[in-house]
């Protein structure tokens, strides 16, 4: 393996607290960025490292109390490398077997030695770099082993590249300071639930746009996205001061993507073609659903105790019941199933604000939770948009609602499958996308929602959630340890920053990392789906990304595009 000059030398460190490396005097450390991919290069083993912090040293305390003046350059330069100094902390966090690597190594020189350098030695060529053994950290370099940038070979020995026909991998972005794709692995990105996370503003609807585009150009899994605030399934305002829109997911795969909304009158507007209506009964609510919004209906225990034995006597037409009694009905029920009548009432006069909802009616036309499960089966990737219907009471009850049938028929749907152990009655993966996540899953909710049970299933019934939230402090720590990829966009808050290394080994060492993104198109992506954390610079959601991912797939043509297409194909013919 050969590098470029080195940039220095460890000096000291250990496996729980990271390396510290003294920097060669012709390295600036201005060159130095948190953040930062480097190689340490042992005597056994090869570190793939992630740069945490950047300091100055100075070999005697006389020159930090007594400087150079600003204008003695000359001091300054003798002084350079030798009195002064960089100093970088690295957090190794895989390794590679220098024996497996020279194997590796000797094998291409094999070929090339029997003079075969056609496609069998080209395919070994690319390929070697992400068949060699990557290792946990378990120990850690020797006094003085030179570090050296990470080539592009590095890069791809760790992430893989995007067309790698052995791996589903996705292209998330780019390091800090290289034109070398990072990758994802979406099979192992989709079977475990995956979050984004990132203050107001660092875009957290583009990167979710990304990964969405990813999974569904990949075939990864099928998505149900609630599109709290209409940004995945249509067009969307770039964020900032900027006018121009983005194209949506049913724009970039409108032969692979469905949408339904909840506020026809508001997608009409917009100019959105093909949307379906998505209606909810109050049969289909039941006193869970009721139970995660009872902050928002400003409901006591009490009433939500009075709710279940309601709907112990009505069944599933509680709700439309209790708002159909009057105070002598209220009265006599109380008498017989010893209910609470002052609850009760209070009770029904707070679900009347359920009639405030569009979606909402006493009996629906059909089902149309079932049609969404067929869309889903079928390979269809569904988009609920919500419109005007926006407001937290409004979202968390449909998306709960929703959600909780789905599951049902996921759960019925691995059990059979487990049972006749027949790949015809296994499940599709499906990725339920969520916004304002900390509200069903923060302490208080996740034992009464089905996202707090989906999050703890992990990937036990084939349904896994893509939660997308600024405040990841206000999520549950359970949920939180099971969420196994994290892509991070700049947060300031140090609970929400120590939320995000919640089961993380080593996260004490990334704290600075994040804490140092810029406040645009950088993230850090740490988990399940990446072998080690890794700062990039987000993939732009641009002209070129449609290209690249959506338009130029004949699929994901318009109907009038392919057949203004065919026609001047047959023209072209002769016909």
């Amino acid at each position: 393996m050969t590098f470029d000059r080195p940039l220095g030398s460890v000096i000291q460190g250990s496996l729980s607290e990271g390396l510290e490396v003294r920097l060669h005097p012709d390295v600036s450390v201005e060159d130095m960025r948190v953040g930062k991919f480097l190689v340490v290069q042992g005597t056994r083993a090869r570190f793939f490292c992630l740069l945490t912090d950047v300091s100055l040293g100075t070999a005697s305390q006389r020159i930090s109390a007594n400087p150079p003046q600003p204008e003695d350059d000359f001091l300054q330069s003798v002084l350079m490398g030798g009195g002064t100094y960089g100093t970088i902390e690295l957090s190794p966090m895989l390794m590679l077997s220098l024996k497996d690597e020279n194997a590796a190594r000797d094998a291409i020189q094999n070929l090339e030695n029997n003079g075969n350098n056609g496609g069998k030695l080209a395919s070994f060529q690319a390929n070697t770099s992400v068949d060699l053994d990557l290792l946990p950290v378990k120990t850690i370099p020797s006094h003085f082993s030179q570090v050296y940038e990470a080539q592009d070979r590095d890069f791809r020995s760790v992430f893989g590249w995007e067309d790698d026909p052995q791996r589903n991998n996705f292209a998330i972005g780019k390091p800090l300071d290289m034109e070398v794709p990072v990758c994802l692995d979406l099979d192992r990105f989709v079977e475990r639930s995956n979050g984004v996370f990132g203050k107001s503003g660092t875009g957290k609807s583009f990167l979710t746009r990304l990964l969405l585009s990813g999974v569904i150009r990949k075939n990864a899994a099928v998505n149900l996205i609630f599109d709290m605030h209409s940004e995945y399934g249509w067009e969307a305002q770039c964020e900032g001061k900027n006018i121009n829109t983005v194209k949506g997911l049913r724009q970039l795969f409108p032969g692979k993507v469905e949408m339904y909304t909840l506020d026809p009158e508001s997608t009409t507007e917009r100019g959105i073609k093909g949307a379906q209506e998505l209606l909810l009964s109050y049969d289909q609510i039941e006193v869970e659903d009721i139970s995660l919004v009872q902050r928002e209906l400003n409901l006591s225990e009490a009433s939500i105790e009075n709710a279940i034995i309601l709907r112990n006597e009505f069944g599933r037409t509680w709700i439309s019941q209790l708002l159909a009694m009057d105070n002598e009905e209220i009265q006599e029920f109380c008498e017989v199933r010893r209910g609470n009548k002052s609850s009760i009432m209070a009770l029904q006069r707070k679900l009347l604000r359920l009639d405030e909802l569009k979606y909402i009616r006493n009996t629906c036309p059909q089902n149309y939770v079932k049609q969404i499960i067929e869309s889903l089966e079928n390979g269809k990737h569904v988009v609920i948009e919500f419109g005007s219907q926006s407001n937290m009471l409004s979202y968390m009850l449909a998306t709960n609602v929703i959600t909780r049938r789905i599951h049902r028929h996921y759960v019925k749907r691995s059990e059979k499958f487990l049972r006749t152990k027949n790949v015809v009655d296994k499940p599709q993966q499906l990725v339920i996308t969520i916004e304002e996540a900390h509200r069903f899953l923060d302490t208080a909710s996740v034992r009464s929602t089905i996202f707090g049970t989906i999050a703890r299933e992990m990937r036990k019934y084939f349904v896994t959630l893509l939660v997308v939230d600024q405040r990841p402090s206000g999520i549950d720590n359970e949920v939180m340890s099971q969420v196994g990829t994290r892509i991070t966009a700049l947060l300031n808050d140090d609970k929400d920053i120590e939320a995000i290394f919640t089961g993380v080994s080593g996260g004490q060492n990334l704290r600075s990392v994040l804490s140092k993104l810029d406040s645009k198109q950088q993230a850090l992506v740490l988990g399940h789906a990446v072998p080690m954390p890794v700062v990039v610079r987000t993939r732009p959601y641009d002209e070129e990304f449609y290209r690249e991912i959506g338009d130029l797939d004949v699929e994901s043509m318009e109907t009038e595009e392919v057949l203004e297409a065919a026609e001047t194909a047959k023209s072209d013919l002769g016909f």
